[in-house]
């Protein structure tokens, strides 16, 4: 997409014979069949090349970030993509600062690679405590089918993107039921207030869950049939292996960890925990659906 609007991009793939077969084929017939890499896209497994730029899209699976940028030289900038916890639960822009990264960012939003790659028209957001710097990224990746917006909240548009993940899971677990409409619609919304009470919980703005990195990702990723993690949920609904595939499904990760953190602080995470106690067989799916349902009454705003 940068490409074909006059950015030059080089693309770094971990491995060798990965990095030669795009060369060739230009296009990933694994996970972005059909969509080719333009000549413009220079391919590399030198991870060296990074020296000769100011800042890189990070766009390896959050499980992968660490070992990334413990390599990476600290005075470059980094826009975190992957929607992930770090192993301990950090957010991935902390394990950035942890190790030194002075400039960081996050890009998030309702892109499905599936779309973007294809030119269709989406929008995103671009958070950095840095505000020059998410100017910059904003104006590099602004592109006539691409629409990037600038937040100063970093928390909150980081978290949006691994929270509806989880809320993805459920929405698919829903759609594998067989459940209905109002039954989505109901866990959705309620799934958007749970969000929006976590990253009040961790100094974000609350109301950044209402922007596109949280309800807007979320009625991509709920619904879409490109979503790996509303997809994962149907099928584990159905008795199938949720991460049958070999994709990424970051929820099944984020469901844990998360349902960690509010065990460990009292917090109330009842849709996180639902999907995690199924995600790991301790409760069924009714039962998953049963404790949702038999909570206390109690106002909508709570």
């Amino acid at each position: 997409m940068l490409t074909r609007h006059g950015r030059p991009v080089t693309l770094w793939a971990r491995r060798a014979d990965f990095a030669e077969q795009l060369r060739c084929t230009r296009e990933n017939t694994t996970y972005l069949p059909g969509v080719a890499l333009p000549d413009g896209v220079q391919v590399t497994a030198d991870l060296g090349v990074v020296g000769a730029f100011g800042w890189a899209l990070v766009v390896v699976p959050s499980a992968g970030v660490e070992e990334l940028l413990s390599v990476l030289p600290r005075s470059l900038g980094v826009v975190l993509c992957a929607k992930g916890l770090s192993s301990d639960g950090r957010r991935l822009s902390e394990l950035a600062a942890d190790l030194g990264f002075a400039r960081r960012a996050v890009l998030s939003g309702p892109n499905h690679a599936e779309e973007v790659g294809r030119l269709l028209p989406a929008a995103s957001v671009v958070a950095s405590p840095d505000q020059e710097f998410a100017l910059q990224v904003q104006q590099a990746t602004l592109t006539p089918t691409f629409r990037v917006y600038t937040s100063p909240d970093l928390p909150g548009v980081e978290l949006g993107g691994v929270l509806k993940n989880v809320m993805a899971l459920a929405a698919g677990m829903v759609d594998g039921l067989e459940l209905g409409d109002n039954a989505k619609a109901s866990l959705m919304t309620r799934g958007l207030r749970e969000m929006g009470r976590y990253l009040a919980s961790q100094g974000a703005q609350e109301d950044t869950v209402y922007g596109l990195s949280g309800l807007g990702d979320l009625m991509a990723t709920a619904n879409s049939r490109h979503s790996r993690n509303r997809a994962a949920g149907e099928r584990l609904a159905r008795g199938l292996d949720p991460a049958q595939g070999g994709k990424v499904v970051e929820g099944l990760r984020s469901a844990q960890l998360l349902s960690d953190w509010a065990q460990a602080h009292g917090h109330d995470l009842p849709i996180v925990k639902a999907v995690r106690q199924v995600v790991t067989g301790a409760w069924t799916l009714e039962e998953g659906v049963a404790a949702l349902m038999g909570r206390d009454a109690k106002p909508e705003r709570n």
